[in-house]
């Protein structure tokens, strides 16, 4: 008797599918391609600094050969100049835009809490920006940042200086004094994070307002008065 179409001795055979379709790999534009090298070069940047940083490490993070990144940007210079060229950029946007208030003190805290702010938001970026490197980028580097600042601080102090009877030639020293103390704050507070910016912030503007509404007109060293 023949086995029927239902007996369990005949083995069935099962159609095949169609076979799963392999993911396309998405292949980016030069300009996608770019901002990858850029982004990752940036974090590499900030974790080793230029001298420890290769083009390898970068190509192969990026998943591409080395000539892609010679490509895109020459070489390993090249590249760092764009990284640090556009950090700086954005943090001299930040403080620009944040420096709005008409009175001094409120210009001070608005100029400590911005950088706080970049510290706390682009970490990688201010890394690249306050490590040392042998190269000067086209913009320049954090110190070139701060000296910016610092003269449009000059300017307010100046003023500051001149309707309180001070010599408003002082202004450039103390505008550096004050963002010399900021960005050392700053940097320091990269490592530690604590207590939180704000309060960091506070105790800035408090140690630099407090220290110009007592300023002495002519001050003298203690140490050299007896000489």
């Amino acid at each position: 008797m023949a086995d029927g179409p239902g007996d369990e001795s005949t083995p069935r055979r099962r159609r095949a599918g169609p076979a799963p379709a392999k993911p396309s790999r998405v292949r980016m534009s030069a300009a996608q391609r770019r901002e990858q090298l850029i982004s990752i070069a940036r974090q590499i940047f900030a974790e080793r600094g230029f001298d420890a940083t290769s083009i390898e490490e970068i190509a192969a993070r990026a998943k591409v050969s080395k000539p892609v990144v010679y490509e895109h940007f020459g070489g390993k210079e090249g590249l760092y100049a764009v990284v640090v060229d556009r950090e700086v950029r954005s943090l001299l946007d930040r403080i620009s835009t944040a420096l709005t208030a008409g009175h001094p003190r409120e210009l001070l805290e608005q100029a400590a809490l911005t950088l706080l702010t970049y510290i706390e938001e682009e970490t990688s970026g201010f890394r690249v920006l306050v490590r040392e490197s042998p190269l000067l980028s086209a913009t320049g580097n954090f110190s070139s940042v701060m000296n910016d600042v610092a003269h449009q601080v000059e300017h307010i102090l100046g003023a500051e200086f001149s309707s309180r009877g001070y010599d408003p030639k002082l202004a450039e020293l103390y505008s550096q004094a004050l963002v010399g103390m900021v960005a050392l704050t700053g940097r320091w507070w990269l490592e530690v994070r604590k207590p939180r910016k704000e309060t960091v912030a506070a105790h800035l503007v408090n140690l630099a307002w407090n220290g110009l509404s007592h300023l002495e007109a002519k001050p003298g060293l203690i140490t050299v008065r007896g000489r």
